[in-house]
């Protein structure tokens, strides 16, 4: 059941990431809705990772 549900999660995810890909590209009204949402949920990702302990931030070495 669980290998069901994140088929289906990984199939939304590449969904998305077609629908900005073709957004970008000038596809129709309803593909650039996909990716409005898709853009903002992404977002809502890097925000909520950026807030957690340790700030997300690695690699803070001076080179």
């Amino acid at each position: 059941m669980a290998t069901v549900i994140l088929v289906g999660v990984l199939a939304l995810v590449v969904g998305g990431c077609v629908c900005v890909v073709w957004a970008a590209r000038g596809g129709p009204r309803w593909v650039r809705a996909v990716s409005a949402v898709t853009l903002a949920a992404g977002g809502m990702v890097r925000a909520s990772k950026g807030s957690g302990r340790g700030g997300g931030q690695r690699g803070d070495s001076d080179d």
